[in-house]
């Protein structure tokens, strides 16, 4: 069974509180569980974490590999922008991951445009709200079915 790892970053667990006309309505539980319904039909084990530090955050990914995780599903909220450390530590790792986020990021202020894990994703799917975490985990899923 393929195992997912769902990694979310700083205020992502004020979700549906926290500029909900930005960021939708939905908690991060609710996101989540919609995940793990998603996983369970496809036969993916997903495991979620959520922090507001990036040590962390970078601790999830380095024992990733360690624990058996065959992919991660990362918003890393505003560490795309700011974070090599979170870049390095998915180099160090070489495990695929798909880079998602609620809002389009291209059509908001300009330093959100530049992400420091993008060009190292597998992929990123932005601007389609809580429907960006399903349309990454499943393209993760067809990603490990096709190894």
């Amino acid at each position: 069974m393929a195992r997912v790892l769902v990694l979310n970053g700083p205020n992502l667990n004020l979700l549906g509180s926290r500029e909900p006309a930005i960021y939708g309505h939905a908690s991060l539980d609710d996101l989540i569980a919609r995940l793990a319904a998603t996983a369970a039909a496809a036969g993916v084990e997903l495991s979620a974490f959520q922090s507001n530090a990036e040590h962390e955050l970078i601790n999830q990914v380095h024992a990733a590999k360690g624990n058996g995780i065959d992919a991660i599903l990362i918003n890393p909220g505003a560490y795309s922008h700011s974070s090599i450390a979170l870049r390095d530590a998915f180099l160090a790792v070489e495990l695929p991951f798909v880079e998602v986020h609620l809002s389009n990021i291209y059509n908001r202020e300009p330093f959100r445009h530049h992400s420091y894990l993008s060009d190292i994703a597998a992929g990123v799917i932005v601007g389609f709200g809580p429907l960006s975490y399903e349309l990454g985990l499943e393209a993760l899923v067809r990603r490990l079915v096709a190894r």
